[in-house]
């Protein structure tokens, strides 16, 4: 599925609603990646995937908030926000709220374990060799951006 449609011999900009849609998709099968993966391993495995798995729906969220930054920029902003969330476990606040509340567990944490931070990493830098790889299967797809415009990285 190409993301820039064709008109004619121009390729259009990338349909913001359109790689918005591809960036639910994701989230879904993010989501259901990371139950698959704790459902049928356990240990480091399920801890570290889950971990890195965290990260590329982070990306997703980010693509799905704005569409046209690039792939680095979009991994970036998610390897921030998991590195924060990981330190923000330091304080007790995280695990307060992990006590009442599942969500708060699954979207904070309790505990600052600094491994996940290598994880994370992994997770940002899958997530970006994905997202690029998606930008330029498009660009490829649209053929090369109109005279004077720049492409979409």
């Amino acid at each position: 599925m190409s993301l820039a449609p064709l008109t004619g011999d121009r390729a259009e900009a990338p349909d913001p609603v359109r790689i918005r849609v591809v960036a639910a998709g994701a989230a879904v099968v993010t989501v259901g990646a990371g139950l698959g993966l704790r459902a049928v391993t356990a240990g480091s495995v399920a801890k570290y995937g889950g971990d890195a798995l965290y990260t590329v729906l982070l990306l997703t969220l980010v693509v799905l908030l704005v569409p046209r930054w690039t792939p680095l920029r979009a991994a970036g902003t998610a390897l921030a926000v998991s590195w924060a969330v990981e330190f923000f476990q330091l304080s007790p606040v995280p695990a307060e709220l992990s006590r009442d509340s599942v969500a708060a567990r699954l979207v904070l944490g309790s505990t600052f374990n600094a491994p996940d931070l290598f994880w994370y990493a992994i997770g940002a830098a899958g997530g970006w060799g994905l997202h690029t790889a998606m930008v330029r299967r498009r660009r490829v797809t649209a053929g090369p951006p109109p005279a004077g415009e720049t492409p979409h990285t």
